[in-house]
This record gives structure tokens, sequence and C-alpha cells, in this order.
């Protein structure tokens, strides 16, 4: 329900980011994050009273309601993550714009570690007590949006901005954009690669049950992926940039993921499953950091937040079927289904990557070449 809210809330977050600024946005998306997790804290007491106030036996069904509506509020309003890569957009150079981008990777890689294991650590006083805390987080998010962050789009650039004829947000646009030369193979790749990945996500824990590994074994490896997420995202990913063409970066770091992800389909030792999470960690966070430097280049600045928003819309929507997807076909196949048809998924983006982004740029840059040769 997160994420489905998610994939209606992101472009419209990114496209208001355009048209009124990055601030207020930003301040508005963690000010529904918050309501969202005191919502969810609270959901018991609420349940009760309201189920009092209707003369109801039991508050179960309410409850439930309310749990569904704090998540569905969070994710309309959670889109943040694209409005803040527009930021990063705005205040860096196309040179050092993956280096940007990269340290919103490592930061939401650090929150992927310290996350799980506070809200582990807070839960054994009770399940409401991780919602307040992440409420409190939130709280804090906001007085520092409040205080200390500067707008990064000027007011002569957002009357500019709007002064440019929008694309309306609807199924029609969306198809139009998919048709870019540019941006549309961009976000094909996004949407396959990011299916892959979050069945990988969406089911992990399924299958270390399977497996036989215990939940805190599985937390254990989750902190592993977010800590190699936060070295390649917040280390190595500007060198990573400097030295290799981002289109480069973009097929190399499908390949590894797909191979990665073909094997652990197949792995049922936790000693190779470690050992093979590693190249699959490195590529995502190769691919989270390149592929939104170059979807966010391939188009005109004024249309950065909106084109970021539909992106973070793809994802969201990967997130949607991925885990009931996975969850089928580890139920009805076996343990190897959901990596075979993950390492596929990205087989489709290497090849559709390949004819429709490195082709047209190795074209590109001989005939500009020849051009020079010329002169």
């Amino acid at each position: 329900s997160y994420a489905a809210a998610q994939l209606i809330g992101a472009p419209l977050l990114g496209r208001q980011s355009d048209r009124f600024g990055r601030r207020p946005v930003l301040l508005f998306s963690v000010a529904g994050t918050i309501i969202g997790f005191l919502l969810l804290g609270f959901a018991p007491a609420l349940g009760k009273i309201l189920a009092s106030m209707l003369g109801l036996q039991s508050a179960g069904a309410l409850t439930l309601a309310i749990l569904f509506f704090s998540r569905v509020l969070a994710g309309l309003t959670g889109g943040n993550i694209t409005v803040a890569q527009a930021y990063i957009a705005d205040v860096t150079d196309e040179q050092n714009r993956a280096k940007g981008l990269g340290l919103i990777g490592a930061a939401f890689g650090l929150g992927f570690i310290i996350g799980p294991a506070a809200g582990g650590i807070l839960s054994q006083w009770g399940y409401s007590v991780p919602a307040f805390a992440a409420a409190g987080v939130a709280t804090l998010n906001f007085m520092a949006i409040l205080f200390l962050l500067p707008e990064s789009l000027t007011p002569e650039r957002r009357e500019e901005i709007n002064q440019r004829k929008q694309l309306p947000f609807t199924l029609k646009a969306l198809v139009e954009v998919l048709r870019r030369p540019k941006v549309g193979p961009l976000l094909h790749v996004r949407f396959f690669y990011g299916l892959g990945f979050a069945m990988f996500q969406g089911i992990f824990s399924l299958y270390t049950q399977t497996i036989g590994l215990s939940a805190q074994t599985t937390g254990y490896i989750l902190a592993y992926v977010g800590l190699i997420s936060v070295i390649v995202q917040g280390v190595l990913i500007g060198r990573l940039t400097k030295r290799f063409r981002e289109n480069w970066l973009i097929i190399t770091g499908l390949w590894v993921m797909a191979l990665a992800l073909l094997a652990w389909g197949f792995i049922t030792k936790l000693w190779l499953l470690l050992i093979v999470i590693l190249p699959l960690g490195l590529a995502g966070g190769v691919l989270n950091t390149v592929l939104q430097s170059a979807i966010s280049k391939s188009v005109n600045r004024d249309e950065v937040g909106g084109i970021l928003g539909i992106a973070g819309s793809l994802e969201a929507f990967t997130r949607v079927i991925a885990p009931s997807t996975g969850g089928f076909l580890l139920q009805s196949l076996g343990i190897w289904a959901p990596g075979v048809f993950s390492a596929l998924a990205l087989g489709w983006a290497v090849t559709f990557a390949y004819r429709r982004i490195v082709l047209p740029s190795i074209k590109e840059r001989r005939m500009a070449e020849a051009e020079i040769t010329q002169s």
C-alpha cells in the first residue's frame, strides 16, 4: 500500500517542486511522514476509541483500516527522495552530479543499516514505540529543513520553469516520456532493473527462512548489504564516474547484477550467499546512482523534478508487483525461480540499454569526432 501510494505521489511531488521550489515541497512531504508515523503508532488506541463510539465489540477491523491509511498517507507524501535528488541536480554540475546523488544513496544505506536494528530494539517495549521514534526523527528532519536548508531554485528560475508548458500527469504523458530518444530508454532500464532488485529485496526474508537461516542472521545480512551500498555510493561512485563513462557503468552494472541474481537463485549455503551478495550490492550501488544521474542529464533543467518523480513512480510500481510475484514463484516453483526471473529482467535491461543507449551514444561520438576532423 505504501509503494502503491508512492506510485502516485512521487511524480506529483517532483513536478510541484519544479513549480514551487524544493524546500516547501520537502517540508510538506516530511510533515506527511510525521503524521503517517503518528497514526501508525496510535492505530490500536484510535481503533478502540472509534469502536467504542460506534458501538462495535471488536476494534480489529478499524485498527487495520487506520494502519493502511497511515501507510497510504506516508506513501503519497513520501516521494521526497526524488525531490532531494532534484535539489542535488540544482546545486551540482554534470561532472559532479553522480557524486552528489551518491551521497544521498549512502545516507539511505546508513538508514538501512541503523533503522531495522533500532526498530528491533525499540519494539521490545511495544510495537508502537518504533513508530513514535520514527515520527520523532522525522520531526527533527522537518526542523532541519525549516531552519537550515536554503531553497535551491531562485525565483527567476521558478518563473522560467512555470512559463514553460508542462506535460500533464496522465498515462498518455508517461507513454510520451518513455518514447523520448534519450530519457525514455533510461526509464525503461530503470524499471526492469528495479523489478529484478525489488524481487530480491521483497522475498529475501522468505528465501532465508526456506534455506534455514534465522531472523537474526537475516538482519545481519541486510546490514551487510547496506554497508556495501554506503561504501559504493559514499566513497567509490565519485571515482568511478570520473574514470568511466556513465553508459559503460550502466551496462557493466546490469551485467554484474544479472549474473549475481542468477547465482542467488541456486544458493543454499550462507557462505556462498555472502560471496554473491558482494557483487550484487556493488552493482546496485552503482546503478542506483548512475541511472538517476543520467536521467537528470537527459532532460531540460525545468523538467528534472518531474522526470525524477516519474522514475521514482516506476520504481514504486516495481515494489508493488515484485513481492507478490516473487512469493508466487518461490512457492510454486522453488527457491531458484525468483533469482532466474530477476536475472531475466536484468538481461532484458542489458539488451535494451545496449541497443537504445550505448549504440546511439557511440554513433553520436563518432559523428562529433568526424566533424572535428573535417573542421
